[in-house]
């Protein structure tokens, strides 16, 4: 093993403990209503799961990233994802935060829509060695669950921290949307500052659109 496979794992585990930040949340948002006999087991098989899809991903990653419309679509998906997660809070009745299997597929779902960047960055980083990639994505497994445990714990006492979690998840669809081939340069094009100014609206939508529905569910029940 020789210093420069050292290196670029290192720099691959740093990528993943930074871009992870967001699927760390996704985890804790989607596992925070489960009993706590179910909750180790959402987040252990939904980020191993993630990390499988993950690794697949890694190898198709420039390509993906090729195709049209395809991060304008993540976004979207991941807006209605953040939706859902935060109409759970008003709705204890969502499926996707009171079973095991749909906290699992909630998890495994977000994750796959926000993997494009960390598995471009990782694919770089390892400069085409399969193991480095492997790797990277088995170590960072743990750092993953860790995170998305502590951040449900912080949420059981701040509950203002799962709407900034579904607001985080709001502006990283903004900024999918606009890394798309297709949609990104025509939206840069109508004003330069809407990079900036429409993930945070989109954030702004999810926690009131999120909370709305959630409102109004229950209001009919």
């Amino acid at each position: 093993m020789d210093q420069s496979f050292i290196l670029n794992l290192l720099e691959i585990l740093l990528i993943n403990i930074v871009l992870s930040g967001d699927n760390a949340v996704v985890i804790a948002l989607a596992c925070r209503n489960l009993p706590d006999e179910h909750r180790n087991k959402a987040v252990v098989f939904g980020t191993l799961g993630a990390v499988v899809l993950r690794v697949g991903l890694t190898f198709v990653a420039v390509y993906l990233l090729t195709i049209p419309f395809l991060n304008f679509i993540g976004g979207l998906l991941l807006l209605w994802i953040a939706i859902s997660l935060l109409k759970g809070e008003d709705d204890g009745d969502i499926k996707a935060n009171s079973t095991l299997a749909g906290a699992i597929k909630t998890i495994i779902i977000a994750d796959l829509v926000m993997s494009l960047d960390n598995v471009v960055a990782v694919a770089g980083a390892a400069n085409g060695n399969i193991l480095l990639i492997i790797l990277g994505l088995v170590i960072s497994i743990p750092l993953i669950i860790w995170g998305s445990q502590l951040l449900m714990k912080i949420m059981e006492k701040f509950p203002i921290i799962i709407i900034a979690g579904a607001a985080l998840l709001g502006y990283t669809a903004g900024e999918m949307i606009f890394k798309d081939k297709a949609v990104g340069h025509v939206l840069e094009g109508l004003n330069p500052h809407l990079h900036m100014i429409v993930p945070i609206l989109l954030a702004i939508l999810v926690v009131v659109v999120g909370k709305l529905s959630g409102r109004s569910k229950k209001e009919t029940h």
